[in-house]
């Protein structure tokens, strides 16, 4: 008998919130530049708004365990959702830098919630299944990525007075999700006695933790700086930003649909192994290219090197804390704000220096990291093999 994975309306409930949360980490790149001309803002102030949701990211990861704890798994999410509403609300309305900032920091810190309780939650639910589940909610999330890119992206060049209005046009939705999806039980949640998920974690954990870092910086540097490696390379004009992120975006859509059901038989590390060095082509497809066909074409392959690497690294975290999902998913945060805030900076700061050519190099080196401690630090996570999927 087959085994197989159903796309539920738990699965389809979660994949949409995350959805949501990456409608606006797709649509914010894009909505830069105008926000810096609606303020009068210098570049390195406005980049004060990428480090306020990397110290976001930081300060979701140390409350995941307790809000978990407090409320469950499910409950922590909707929370997660309700506070990126208010953040984005405030981003799309409130003018001063400072206020603007903060509504960064208040929306990414849902954003992480959000996404931090999906991958605990699908875990959960498909145990064994669950590189497959969470490969393929992070697809659903890509496409939200992609819309967003696209939705400001579009308004950012014929109507850029109403880019902020652009913000808010993913919150019908979250409010459709809070009502009409959100699973109502008269079962309340019991906070175990033993207090929230904490206690010291291996040193294998904290080296694929490493490795979580590394993959996540790849991933953030090539989101915020390959536009510029592509204008610098074939001299197109500033508009192509728009298009080089929608087909980074899409690569990784794709990929996270369809990777776990092309690699479905191979163990998980194997396929992370596959996945960078899918990226590391795509990286140096685009490095030596000239041409900008060739330079898109590249950057849609790393998106599907990038594409599976959050799941299959998450994974590994939780496989590595004895049986302490809340807490890895939580630790796993501080290291996605750390790369967040820290890659795409490292990058900037090497191509002030010496290029961003050169620079750009940063990248190939984080993925030979990350390969090396899959290599030698391996996880043993349980992978069925699937023969086929229902939708």
């Amino acid at each position: 008998m087959p085994v197989t994975i159903k796309r539920d309306r738990f699965f389809w409930t979660v994949a949409l919130q995350t959805f949501v949360v990456n409608f606006f980490l797709g649509g914010f790149g894009p909505a830069q530049p105008l926000l810096r001309a609606d303020q009068g803002t210098s570049l390195a102030v406005a980049g004060l708004h990428g480090t306020a949701m990397g110290i976001a990211s930081i300060f979701a990861g140390l409350s995941i365990p307790r809000l978990t704890h407090r409320f469950g798994r499910a409950e922590t999410g909707w929370i997660g959702l309700i506070i990126f509403s208010f953040g984005l609300l405030a981003l799309a309305f409130v003018q001063p830098i400072q206020l603007t900032i903060s509504a960064a920091f208040v929306a990414s810190f849902g954003c992480s919630v959000v996404i931090n309780s999906f991958v605990v939650s699908l875990n959960g639910h498909y145990g064994k299944l669950a590189p497959i589940a969470v490969g393929q909610a992070n697809g659903v999330s890509s496409a939200g990525y992609v819309v967003g890119t696209t939705t400001i992206g579009t308004i950012a060049q014929t109507a850029p007075d109403f880019w902020r209005m652009g913000l808010v046009l993913i919150l019908p939705l979250a409010l459709y999700l809070y009502f009409f999806r959100r699973e109502r039980t008269d079962d309340a949640h019991t906070p175990s006695a033993d207090g929230p998920q904490g206690g010291k974690l291996s040193v294998a954990f904290w080296i694929s933790w490493a490795g979580f870092i590394a993959t996540i910086g790849t991933e953030f540097a090539t989101a915020f700086w390959a536009a510029d490696l592509v204008r610098n390379r074939t001299a197109a004009t500033a508009a192509i930003s728009t298009i080089a992120i929608i087909a980074l975006g899409v690569g990784m859509a794709i990929g996270r649909f369809f990777g776990g059901r092309l690699m479905h038989r191979l163990a998980a590390d194997t396929q992370l192994l596959i996945v960078l060095g899918v990226q590391a082509i795509g990286f140096f497809g685009l490095w030596f290219s000239h041409q900008l066909v060739i330079s898109l074409l590249m950057l849609l392959v790393s998106g599907l090197g990038i594409s599976m690497q959050f799941a299959l690294t998450s994974l590994r975290l939780i496989n590595h804390s004895d049986g302490r999902p809340e807490l890895a998913i939580g630790r796993s945060s501080l290291a996605a704000g750390l790369a967040i805030a820290g890659a795409p900076f490292l990058l900037g700061l090497l191509g002030d220096n010496y290029g961003i050519s050169r620079a750009y190099l940063m990248v190939p080196v984080m993925i030979l990291i990350a390969s090396l401690i899959v290599k030698f630090v391996p996880a043993h996570i349980p992978q069925d093999h699937l023969d086929k999927f229902e939708i």
